[in-house]
């Protein structure tokens, strides 16, 4: 091959090479890999088939490798996205809204049951024992005993705070006040998770907790618990599902391959083990679902 021809040739696989990286739109694009951030409790040793079954389909659509990581907790994810360690990952309503705050970060598709657009919503559930004699409303929990979720908790913390705030006017309570013993509950605590809660609640650890209206149905329906141990006082007003999220490094194009991707993928396996909603399906959405959210979530830390 002659010097021009070389130079050509040489040019070409440069061009080809170029294409094939900017298709993953990853900010590790040099290393040709398409990385998905996966919180605790989506990356269980019980749903590693399901997410290398998306990560393999992903992988012919964007022409890269895709791979996961496991973070700590969602802080560690938004991070993750931030500075392009990770290039997509799945959050509920305010760790997205932190992650916008934080990382710019932009969700493309969020859950729905039934793949139905007017299914992608959930609701934060108030519950107390049913042999509770003394708590029948969200009015009646003042001087009781509270377990949030998680400081990061849509369900299990920004909403019901939000919800207790407006259900007493005149006291001028702030989230501070909700989460300082004494101060509004005789005693407050995070329980971690929603089924601990639960389990708080029907052993008689505590008063009040919350919950996701969807994990107490898994929970009823896994056996258990009975919707006779409970009696739910209070419940909130729709809240956007969970979401997949790209970070802001990822280019427009890469966006609408993994929304294309994401909306047609029926692997009923990943919508049972990994986001634990069987029967669910992805459909499209963008910031403005979240606004709700993303507005609470100042007005909460603006009040503390």
């Amino acid at each position: 091959m002659n010097r021009i021809g070389k130079l050509i040739c040489t040019a070409l696989v440069s061009v080809l090479a170029a294409g094939a990286l900017a298709s993953c739109g990853s900010a590790s694009a040099e290393d040709n890999v398409f990385t998905i951030a996966y919180a605790p409790n989506e990356s269980t040793e019980q749903s590693a088939d399901a997410r290398n079954g998306l990560a393999g389909d992903l992988s012919e659509v964007l022409g890269c490798e895709v791979e996961e990581i496991q973070a700590s907790d969602y802080n560690a994810i938004i991070e993750a996205l931030r500075t392009g360690k990770a290039d997509m990952a799945y959050m509920g309503g305010l760790n997205l809204a932190l992650g916008v705050e934080r990382a710019g970060i932009e969700p493309i598709v969020m859950k729905a049951d039934d793949g139905d657009p007017e299914k992608a919503v959930y609701h934060s559930l108030l519950i107390t024992s049913s042999e509770n004699e003394d708590i029948y409303s969200i009015e009646d929990i003042q001087g009781k005993t509270m377990a949030f979720v998680d400081p990061n908790s849509t369900s299990g913390n920004l909403i019901p705070t939000s919800e207790i705030i407006k259900a007493f006017p005149d006291e001028d309570l702030n989230s501070d006040m909700l989460h300082t013993n004494g101060e509004f509950f005789e005693a407050v605590s995070f329980s971690g998770k929603h089924q601990a809660g639960l389990q708080a609640v029907i052993m008689g650890d505590v008063d009040v907790a919350p919950i996701s209206d969807q994990i107490l149905e898994a929970e009823i329906a896994a056996g258990n618990a009975s919707a006779d141990d409970i009696r739910i006082i209070h419940e909130s007003a729709p809240i956007p599902s969970e979401a997949m999220v790209v970070g802001k490094h990822v280019d427009e194009e890469t966006r609408e391959q993994l929304t294309e991707f994401l909306v047609n993928y029926d692997n009923e396996a990943y919508f049972t083990d990994v986001i634990k909603n069987e029967g669910a399906r992805f459909v499209a959405c963008d910031i403005s679902d979240y606004e709700p959210i993303i507005e609470l979530n100042e007005t909460i830390n603006t009040e503390e």
